[in-house]
């Protein structure tokens, strides 16, 4: 974070300044600034964030034995440490963050790129993070830091040698998107797809299309907006980007696309296209497996073309990404069983590109087995949405299908009643069966996908596979 006084925070944040020992409120702090006392590094900022489960209030005294010199709290805390009292903390972080982007914008080197979809934010993110770092200081988030703190807590880490900052926006509810991305107005504004990822949070998929379009509007006027026309909702939002003073770059595999991908073709050692821009053709082999990642990096590249970069830089920097993320179609076991772990999330638009990927990467002699959790966050379209994962895992003919978890056993049911049947689908219920099973099931030859939402924690038995098999 940038310098700033101890008295410069209780203004921005409307705080009571409290300070203990030798501090004044001329004390200088520009440390890290997090939630998470873990984090925290000599000269830090603790936000003492209540929650559902705990209370940030608890660990101010570990925050300070980390080296933190500053406490955010909502109340005094019985610690040796200078302490600013707000009435919320978590709207106080969003004030100083706006309040430290503000300034380091105001010295004319700062661009900022804001990021929303419904799938793809985080590996959009990482594709342009790698991109930018190659010109200069890119601050982006860790992780999917994208929520109501995630995406402050990101905002903070800016210097006054920043270039780029990356910010990643997650919808948590109508007006979400719009107050974070308030908070720093992109000069680009990123919308990667609207689908039916938490479509059930927000009433359907055309309120979440109303709210992915948020970004548009709070971007900074006489910017760019980067949408992609392939998907009809995103490709609506170009009136709405033109009237708020935006011009508009689309990516696609479209033919009227600014920046397009064609001849895209999918291999177990990654995906290759060709990227044309205004002319120019050129091939890129990105490492990360599957056709649906093509997009964020026609996104990221569209990004960084407006931000100045050539697309032959761009290209070179994406062609260094090993994965897009921890968790996210990351390759792991051995050359006899290969296992794709991407249960970080899931949707029923990144469930059926997972399982398109393993049917295009497993070759005539090998056998795909797909180990399948619920989708979260789907409302009254649940049921139907994993009755055609079902389907879909039957007709791309995959060969075992593991279901794993109660919330999941309709999509096992759909399996079945499609004709997968005689052990081709099983339904087991929880990650230690469905381990127990696939340690003895599984055989040289196999390549493995392990997908599920967040909440179903799939992820750890891929973890589990990875390492049996490493």
């Amino acid at each position: 974070m940038i310098a700033l006084s101890f008295a410069e925070i209780a203004a921005i944040t409307g705080g009571e300044l409290r300070v203990v020992d030798a501090d004044t409120a001329e004390t200088v702090v520009n440390g890290v600034v997090d939630t998470d006392s873990r984090k925290m590094a000599p000269g830090g900022i603790f936000i003492a964030k209540p929650g559902a489960e705990t209370d940030g209030h608890r660990f101010v005294g570990a925050a300070v034995d980390n080296g933190a010199v500053l406490a955010l709290v909502e109340h005094p805390v019985d610690f040796p440490v200078s302490q600013v009292v707000v009435a919320d903390v978590v709207a106080a972080l969003a004030d100083l963050a706006r309040a430290v982007v503000a300034r380091v914008r105001e010295a004319g080197q700062l661009k900022i790129v804001g990021i929303t979809g419904s799938n793809g934010k985080t590996t959009t993110k990482n594709f342009l993070a790698r991109i930018l770092e190659g010109v200069g200081e890119t601050v982006a988030p860790i992780d999917s830091y994208n929520n109501e703190v995630g995406a402050p807590v990101t905002m903070l880490r800016v210097t006054e040698n920043t270039r780029y900052l990356v910010s990643e926006f997650g919808a948590a509810g109508p007006g979400s998107i719009a107050h974070l991305a308030g908070l720093v107005e992109p000069d680009v504004a990123v919308v990667l797809m609207v689908g039916m990822a938490h479509a059930g949070g927000f009433g359907g998929i055309e309120a979440t299309a109303t709210a992915k379009a948020e970004l548009i509007t709070a971007s900074r006027p006489a910017g760019t907006a980067v949408l992609n026309i392939d998907d009809p909702r995103v490709a609506a939002m170009r009136e709405k980007a033109v009237d708020h003073g935006l011009s508009v770059v689309g990516f696609g595999q479209n033919d009227t696309a600014d920046v397009r991908a064609s001849d895209v073709q999918v291999a177990a050692d990654g995906t290759r296209t060709v990227i044309s821009v205004a002319g120019v053709e050129l091939p890129l082999h990105l490492k990360v497996l599957g056709a649906h990642h093509v997009g964020n990096a026609l996104a990221a590249i569209a990004a960084a073309g407006v931000l100045g970069v050539s697309l032959a830089d761009s290209i070179a920097r994406l062609e260094t990404v090993e994965i897009a993320e921890r968790w996210r179609m990351q390759p792991m076991g051995n050359e006899r069983v290969r296992i794709i772990n991407d249960a970080y999330n899931a949707s029923p638009d990144s469930m059926a590109a997972a399982l398109r990927t393993l049917a295009q990467i497993t070759g005539p002699d090998e056998r795909t087995v797909a180990v399948l959790g619920a989708m979260s966050e789907l409302g009254e379209s649940a049921g139907e949405e994993h009755d055609r994962i079902g389907l879909l895992a039957v007709r791309l003919n995959i060969r075992r299908i593991v279901v794993v978890g109660p919330e999941a056993r309709r999509l096992y049911l759909s399996a079945v009643g499609e004709g997968s049947w005689d052990s081709e689908a099983v339904h087991l219920a929880d990650q230690d069966a469905a381990f127990e099973y696939l340690r003895t099931e599984l055989r040289d030859g196999d390549r493995v996908l392990v997908k599920s939402s967040n909440s179903v924690g799939l992820r750890h038995l891929g973890d589990r596979l990875g390492e049996l098999f490493s």
